[in-house]
């Protein structure tokens, strides 16, 4: 073949496109669903015992993300978005073995789990705080908690945060706050702190019995978590989150789930848009 027409050949072919890698957001269209990872609790995530449907606003978070690759109505995605349960300490693991697309579980983000996985967002940022029996007023702080038994969530910044502010307090872990919320009804312990949306969805579905002390000690911006390094991915779901806040979606979202339990709407956070952090493996 004459070299003109070899180099032709090769220039063609290069812009054919025929080569160019697909990327997630493909994979995940020529699968036909996306799979969430999502933490049961109220208010963020439950499934409705009428409807079937899982509810709340991670729930919603997700489904927003999942009508940008699909199209339509969040409410009409039918079986191209699938949730499954990742407690809070199985987060990374769950990512890290492909097992979920996704994690929108009350997700807080940080160094440490930057050098594990990536995240877009944040899409909401709340604090922790403390949950007691209605009829406590013997923990107003979290200083308070010292000396006492404190229940959260194996895996948590919760749990963290309790050890370098309540060093004294007599930890306490289960793999989900709903297990921490019977534990305080059944007085096996004195307190149990986590992010306020969990603690407020937890008192209110407690009938009055617990209440929420209204003591915030540190910030949690909650991430949408996602396989480390995937830039282009990282990059849709920030440009989605941007587009579902402009559009008002995220407010609507906010007020129909948390908002319904007592959470007053905020303006959302400033999206990160920076470099990931390089993982060291």
């Amino acid at each position: 073949m004459p070299a003109l027409l070899i180099m032709a050949v090769l220039v063609a072919g290069a812009c054919s496109g025929g080569s160019e890698k697909p990327t997630t957001v493909d994979a995940i269209r020529d699968r036909g669903k996306i799979v969430v990872g999502i933490d049961f609790e109220p208010g963020l995530a439950l499934r409705n015992p009428e409807s079937h449907r899982f509810e709340g606003f991670d729930v919603a978070i997700a489904e927003l993300m999942a009508v940008g690759i699909f199209g339509g109505d969040r409410h009409e995605l039918g079986n191209r978005i699938e949730f499954v349960e990742v407690v809070s300490k199985d987060r990374e693991t769950s990512i890290d073995n492909g097992n979920v697309d996704i994690v929108v579980a009350s997700y807080t983000i940080n160094d440490a789990r930057k050098q594990v996985v990536d995240f877009a967002g944040p899409y909401l940022t709340t604090h922790q705080d403390i949950m007691v029996a209605a009829g406590d007023t013997s923990i107003n702080n979290v200083a308070d908690l010292n000396g006492k038994k404190v229940c959260s969530a194996t895996g948590t910044t919760s749990a963290d945060n309790i050890r370098a502010k309540a060093p004294q307090a007599e930890l306490i872990l289960f793999d989900t706050m709903t297990e921490c919320a019977k534990a305080l009804g059944a007085g096996e312990v004195a307190a149990v702190s986590t992010d306020e949306p969990i603690l407020v969805g937890l008192v209110a579905n407690s009938g009055g019995t617990f209440k929420l002390v209204e003591a915030p000690f540190s910030e949690e911006p909650y991430g949408i978590g996602l396989p480390k390094g995937d830039v282009a991915f990282r990059s849709f779901l920030n440009r989605r989150l941007g587009e579902i806040e402009k559009s008002g979606e995220w407010s609507e979202a906010f007020a129909a789930s948390l908002g319904r339990i007592g959470l007053d709407t905020p303006n959302p956070p400033p999206i990160d848009r920076s470099a990931s952090v390089p993982s060291p493996r």
